[in-house]
């Protein structure tokens, strides 16, 4: 992992979660019927982040959290030499009528995205769904997906990769880029 460069460094993320955060409070004020889904695998890091800060922000908030898992939703699933390992889905709560704050880590093509819509859908029919992306890699999209709320705009060619790596797992909180995926270990 030596080869990649640092773009967001452990002060200014935490600036970046903390403004996310206070974004989140101003729309949704103490989110009575919100509910913040983290998309498995790498958005639930973020998501647990996000909602330990609200938490600390807003003690008394109705805050509702889920963890959503996507494996067999996506475009791409049989594509894999190997068999897949899902990740665990916990909502234990109803999303129909009810607004939806999705969280991922990076968007980047968006078929990410357009799997957790699709697998949500077999959890009713939100209100609204809007999304939350810590880091937005602009260019490359492959659906027209936008994220409502972001943390850093990336700008990055095709070959090269971003990583967030996270404090308790990773040993600490930065974004890197790399100049090509094959060469990351994730």
């Amino acid at each position: 992992m030596e080869d990649g460069r640092v773009i967001l460094s452990s002060k200014p993320f935490q600036m970046v979660l903390d403004r996310l955060c206070y974004a989140l409070i101003e729309n949704y004020n103490d989110f009575q019927g919100t509910y913040l889904i983290g998309i498995q695998p790498r958005g639930v890091l973020l998501a647990d982040r996000l909602v330990a800060r609200l938490k600390d922000i807003l003690p008394d908030s109705t805050l509702q959290y889920g963890q959503l898992d996507i494996t067999f939703y996506r475009d791409d699933f049989r594509k894999h030499g190997k068999p897949l390992e899902a990740s665990k889905t916990n909502l234990e709560f109803a999303i129909e009528d009810q607004r939806v704050i999705l969280i991922d880590d990076v968007l980047y093509t968006g078929r990410t995205i357009q799997a957790a819509m699709t697998a949500l859908g077999d959890f009713g029919r939100p209100s609204t769904v809007e999304l939350l992306a810590l880091v937005d890699r602009r260019f490359n999209r492959h659906l027209p997906i936008k994220a409502n709320y972001t943390g850093i705009q990336v700008d990055a060619v095709d070959e090269a990769y971003v990583k967030v790596s996270w404090a308790d797992q990773d040993g600490d909180d930065k974004i890197l880029i790399f100049p090509q995926k094959h060469e990351v270990q994730v």
